[in-house]
């Protein structure tokens, strides 16, 4: 009985935050287009990650991370946004512009749009969130 309990809970928490993720995903996607953004991808994944938006602005190519924060602060975005995740979102990006390399001259940018964190807008923007260190 306690296994079945714990396989529901985990079953229902992972479509939870699934459901709950992919309407920030929505979200963060309409903000960028009303703002003048062109979507590229939503969803681009390789075996390094997975990049939530990729868009393009003139010429700048954005890859886009999206954490839906409802119950979360700053300090907890920074936990989840660390160091690895940032490295393997430009890992990913990488890939991303050596498969497509019609945007190899375009200038490149990171962001996170935090969706309904108490204390921000709905749609918090954050643009030039990190970058790769050399």
């Amino acid at each position: 009985m306690q296994l079945f309990f714990h396989q529901y809970y985990k079953t229902r928490y992972n479509i939870n935050t699934k459901v709950i993720g992919n309407e920030g995903e929505n979200k963060a996607l309409e903000f960028l287009l009303r703002n003048g953004y062109e979507l590229l991808h939503k969803n681009w994944r390789t075996r390094f990650g997975e990049i939530d938006i990729i868009v393009k602005k003139d010429n700048l190519i954005v890859f886009v991370e999206v954490k839906s924060l409802p119950k979360g602060n700053l300090d907890y975005l920074s936990k989840v946004l660390n160091k690895d995740k940032q490295e393997r979102i430009i890992k990913t990006s990488k890939r991303f512009l050596l498969n497509n390399r019609q945007y190899s001259n375009s200038y490149i940018r990171y962001d996170v749009i935090v969706i309904d964190m108490p204390g921000m807008s709905e749609v918090y923007h954050i643009e030039n969130a990190f970058m790769e260190l050399l």
